[in-house]
């Protein structure tokens, strides 16, 4: 099981409680609690569930700026996604 927690500025204004809520429907194995309050979304689920390109994804195509707080998982962050040194 995986907890991921994201703070998106402005989630408590206009409708983008609502939005995020049709949004996150179609995930039927993507469980979270919204903490409108303190803009923040605490995200449950299995790896296999999503990736941490949806998530940003579906916040993006609301129009809020997802921040992900804390250590992110490597169970779902794809290949190819890390920065990495170059050796010269």
């Amino acid at each position: 099981m995986i907890d991921l927690q994201v703070y998106a500025a402005g989630l408590r204004g206009e409708d983008y409680i609502l939005q995020l809520g049709h949004a996150l429907e179609m995930y039927r194995d993507l469980r979270y609690k919204l903490d409108p309050d303190h803009d923040m979304v605490y995200f449950e689920f299995e790896p296999a569930a999503t990736s941490l390109r949806e998530i940003r994804g579906i916040f993006e195509g609301i129009g809020l700026e997802p921040r992900f707080v804390g250590e992110i998982p490597p169970e779902i962050t794809e290949a190819g996604t890390k920065t990495e040194r170059i050796q010269v």
